[in-house]
């Protein structure tokens, strides 16, 4: 594949506003309409990142942090913090604003790994990333460290199906 791109390339943020029929009984967004959101933006910053086409793999974690409630807005961060051959861990940042009076908090987080594709449907190699930021950094040696936490996962679930 072609050269290292610098992590900031995959860097892709977004606005939203939280309206009623996002909402649970209790006025807060659904976890389940965040998890859209998070999904979304991250294979937008894997598209950004490859030119190509992406899949998702796995949610590794999202951390419910605290709620959000309607009329409030959601602001969502991606950057790809580790790249494997064809795969691309996401970090996905959201936070949520209260219009009104400004406050702003931290909402949830997320990692999320995404493989791009080719035109039949099959993975494809990607660049690799580099950080130039010591936020960056402190993110792609930690995603090291969680890429290889994902392959002993999936050598054990190997093991025990087969």
């Amino acid at each position: 594949m072609s050269s290292a791109h610098p992590m900031s390339r995959s860097r892709t943020t977004q606005t939203r506003l939280i309206l009623p029929p996002d909402t649970n009984q209790y006025g807060s967004i659904f976890g389940g309409k965040i998890l859209a959101y998070i999904d979304e933006i991250a294979a937008i910053a894997c598209m950004k990142h490859t030119g190509k086409e992406v899949v998702t793999a796995s949610f590794d974690s999202v951390d419910f942090v605290s709620p959000a409630y309607v009329g409030d807005m959601l602001e969502l961060e991606a950057i790809i913090t580790s790249t494997g051959r064809t795969s691309m861990e996401v970090y996905v940042r959201v936070l949520s604003r209260n219009v009104k009076t400004g406050e702003e908090k931290l909402t949830t987080e997320s990692f999320v790994t995404m493989v791009a594709i080719d035109e039949e449907g099959k993975p494809t190699p990607v660049p690799a990333v580099y950080p130039e930021t010591e936020e960056e950094e402190k993110l792609y040696k930690a995603g090291l460290e969680r890429q290889k936490t994902r392959r002993e996962k999936r050598k054990k679930l190997k093991e025990a199906i087969v």
